[in-house]
């Protein structure tokens, strides 16, 4: 590491005196100029089940509602299971822990998580209308609640398509990326035929049920089209958009895209770091912070979130079954991006990339290839300890936070 950098990277680094929401955002404020004029933020983090990186995007995110007018909060989670958070968060309907337990994801079933929509129902109690918070899925994947909805509307809106969900349309319930490439694509083309007929006929069935129902019945089938469409796919096909894991990272994009069209304020994005990154996620995979990249230029901003060492929570050999349990793991070899941020600042802080990169010795670090951890939601069972991502920082974050030490998010009972 050059003097120059060295010397950047500590002057440039904003401490963060606590990552817990209910503290001062007094150290925050210098993000009100980094921040200013964007309007979708991405909240990545290196692993789905540190505790830390829920306190700290807890606590980001209200800063981004109090002091910059953020008004929506867009998670990784499916769109149609997500409308129960947000019911509740907006109007208090249910209970807070079961709608979570209703995203299908033991990520986000934590008590870490419980805090935040906890927070966000709060907000919203008091809140202006033009000031409310609104809770959002993104993913497409699991439409379970799209389908139960849809089986109590096709008897009313379209009796004559109400069988098509006992066929290929009703395997999708949990599906996710390739989960149904060995159909040959059957149960998207049932969704796209559902879809076009109840849009071709949308006039003459709301003049029978109403214009909302038939719109309700409209957004749940376009929520299963995507699902579909992300499930029949290999999960890659060579290079390009062509598979599962691309096509997901589009539809996301494309969600968080609508949601700024009809927010009020900017959309906080929260997922992992390979999606939030505005290059590519998985090698070879065009990530959504790509996607938002060309929509948005610098009104996107991607901070990616890194830990030196610790312990966090994932399902052990990349299995999609087993339950998650903790894995500890050390400090990351000297050259990481994580070692050379703690070498210059071992507590927990904030660096804005941006300010940096008219800098020659900073704009040469940004734009050479590094190595950094980035964990899923389940990892191999003893490599992980070794496995560092390539990434060039230049092109994949706009902002890195670092915690100086990772313990494993809370999950309910």
């Amino acid at each position: 590491m050059t003097d120059e950098l060295q010397r950047w990277l500590k002057e440039s680094a904003l401490p963060l005196r606590s990552l817990d929401a209910g503290a001062s955002d007094n150290d925050l404020e210098p993000l009100r100029h980094v921040l200013d004029g964007v309007r979708v933020m991405g909240m990545g983090e290196a692993t789905h089940g540190t505790a830390e990186f829920f306190r700290l995007k807890h606590r980001l995110l209200g800063f981004l509602v109090r002091e910059m007018g953020f008004t929506t909060l867009a998670m990784e989670a499916g769109a149609s299971a997500a409308r129960a958070v947000d019911d509740y968060v907006v109007n208090g309907t249910g209970n807070a822990a079961d709608a979570l337990a209703g995203l299908g994801f033991w990520t986000w079933r934590t008590h870490e998580m419980l805090a935040v929509v906890e927070w966000m129902r709060a907000h919203n109690r008091t809140a202006p209308p033009e000031r409310v918070v609104r809770f959002a899925g993104i993913d497409p994947q699991r439409c379970a609640h799209s389908l139960a909805v849809l089986r109590e509307l096709l008897p009313i809106v379209a009796p004559e398509r109400a069988g098509i969900l006992d066929g290929p349309l009703g395997a999708l319930a949990d599906a996710g990326p390739g989960a149904g490439a060995a159909d040959g694509g059957r149960a998207l083309d049932e969704a796209r035929e559902l879809l076009r007929f109840l849009e071709e006929h949308r006039t003459e069935i709301a003049g029978r049920v109403g214009g909302k129902t038939v719109d309700r019945a409209l957004w749940h089938v376009r929520a299963v089209v995507a699902v579909a469409d992300v499930a029949h796919r290999p999960l890659r096909a060579g290079t390009g958009e062509a598979g599962a894991l691309a096509t997901r990272d589009r539809y996301m994009a494309q969600a968080v895209i609508s949601l700024e069209e009809r927010s009020a304020g900017g959309v906080a994005v929260w997922a992992h770091n390979g999606h939030v990154s505005a290059d590519h996620y998985a090698a070879d995979v065009p990530a959504m912070g790509q996607h938002l990249r060309k929509r948005y230029g610098e009104r996107y901003y991607a901070l990616g979130l890194l830990f030196g060492e610790g312990t966090f929570r994932a399902r052990p050999g990349n299995s999609a079954t087993r339950p998650p349990r903790e894995h500890r793991i050390s400090a990351a070899g000297p050259r990481s991006v994580e070692a050379r941020l703690a070498a210059v600042t071992p507590e927990d802080h904030l660096v804005d990339l941006r300010a940096g990169r008219a800098l020659p010795a900073v704009g040469q670090w940004l734009d050479e290839q590094q190595f950094l951890r980035s964990f899923g939601a389940a990892v191999p069972r003893v490599t992980y300890r070794f496995h560092m991502t390539p990434t060039v920082l230049g092109r994949t974050f706009d902002g890195l936070a670092y915690v100086a030490s990772s313990t494993p998010s809370a999950p309910l009972p």
